[in-house]
C-alpha cells in the first residue's frame, strides 16, 4: 500500500527532517538515503522498518544540519575525485554511443551522497543515532496510521468484488442446472444417431464415452472451488495481518475456475457469466497488488 509521513526533530547542535514514502511492490524493497557518518543508523533503520513492514517499495529520506554555525558541513574530496572520475567515463561512454547527456551543476554534485556531509566525522555520533532512531518511531508510526486507513477503504473494496463473485458463482450454479435438461436431451440425441449409424461399436462402449463428455461438461467442482475461494478471501481480509501474497495467490485461483468454467459452459448464460465472473476477478487482482 502507499504511504508518507515526514517529521523533524532536534538534539543536541542538530537538527533534521524526515521523509518517508511508499509505493505498491510485490516484495519488499528499502531505500535509505541518510547520513552514512551516523554510526549504525542506517542498519538500525533497516531491521526497524523490514520488521514493521511486509510490502512495498520504501524510501526514507533523513537530512540531518548543525544549528550552531559551526564546522559542520565538510566537502569530502576523496569521494569527490571518485565521482568526478565516474562522470568523465560516463560521458565518454555516451559520447561513443552518439548519445548527448544533460550538463551537470555544482548542486548536482554536492548533492550526490558523500561528497558533501556535516563533518561529525571525529565527533562521538551515538547519542545523536539514538535520537534519530526514537524520533523515527513517532514518523513509523504516522506512516503506517495512513497505511491502515487505506488499507481499511480497500478492504472495502475487496469485500464488494467478493460479494459480486460470490452473486456470480450462484448465477453460474443456476445457469448450469438450467442447462441440464438440454445437455442430457443432446448427449441422449448424439447416443442414437451413433447407434443408428454403426453395426461395429458396443453399445456399452458408445455409453462409456458419451459419459465421459457428460463430466467433462460438469462444472460443479468448479463452483465449489469458486465459493471456497471467496471464503477464504474473506478470512485473510478479516484477519487483519499481512494477507498480500496469499490474496494474490487466490485471484490466481479464481481466474483458474473461471477460465474452466467458460471452457465447459456450452450455452450463452453460462458463458455470459463466466466472462462477466472474469472481469470482477481482474479487477480484483489489480486491487490485491496494492495489499501489504
Amino acid at each position: 500500500m502507499t504511504g508518507y509521513a515526514s517529521g523533524q526533530g532536534a538534539h543536541g547542535r542538530y537538527g533534521w527532517t524526515w521523509d518517508l514514502r511508499a509505493v505498491n511492490g510485490r516484495g519488499l524493497d528499502l531505500r535509505l538515503r541518510v547520513p552514512d557518518w551516523i554510526e549504525g543508523l542506517e542498519p538500525a533503520l533497516r531491521a526497524r522498518l523490514t520488521k514493521a513492514l511486509g510490502r512495498g517499495n520504501v524510501t526514507v529520506s533523513l537530512k540531518v544540519q548543525a544549528q550552531d554555525g559551526g564546522a559542520a558541513a565538510q566537502l569530502d574530496t576523496d569521494q569527490l575525485d571518485r565521482v568526478l572520475a565516474a562522470m568523465t567515463e560516463i560521458e565518454s561512454r555516451a559520447m561513443a554511443l552518439g548519445l548527448s547527456l544533460a550538463p551537470a551543476n555544482a548542486a548536482d554534485v554536492l548533492a550526490l551522497r558523500g561528497v558533501f556531509e556535516p563533518g561529525a566525522q571525529d565527533e562521538d555520533t551515538a547519542d545523536l543515532g539514538k535520537a534519530l532512531a526514537a524520533d523515527f518511531e513517532a514518523v513509523l508510526s504516522s506512516f503506517q496510521s495512513m497505511r491502515r486507513r487505506e488499507g481499511a477503504a480497500l478492504a472495502e473494496v475487496l469485500t464488494g468484488q467478493l460479494d459480486r463473485i460470490a452473486e456470480l458463482t450462484d448465477a453460474a450454479a443456476t445457469a448450469a442446472e438450467a442447462r441440464r435438461p438440454e445437455t442430457e436431451a443432446n448427449f441422449r440425441a448424439a447416443l442414437q444417431r451413433v447407434m443408428d449409424n454403426t453395426d461395429t461399436v458396443e453399445e456399452s462402449r458408445i455409453a462409456q464415452e458419451l459419459a465421459v463428455l457428460a463430466v467433462k461438461s460438469d462444472v460443479t467442482e468448479e463452483i465449489d472451488r469458486l465459493r471456497s475461494h471467496v471464503a477464504a478471501a474473506r478470512d485473510l481480509i478479516a484477519g487483519g495481518s499481512p494477507a498480500g501474497r496469499k490474496l494474490d495467490f487466490l485471484a490466481q485461483e479464481f481466474n483458474r475456475e473461471a477460465n474452466t468454467l467458460c471452457s465447459k459452459a456450452q450455452s450463452s448464460a453460462l458463458t455470459s457469466v463466466g466472462l462477466e465472473l472474469k472481469s470482477v476477478i481482474e479487477q480484483m487482482r489489480e486491487q490485491v497488488q496494492n495489499v501489504e
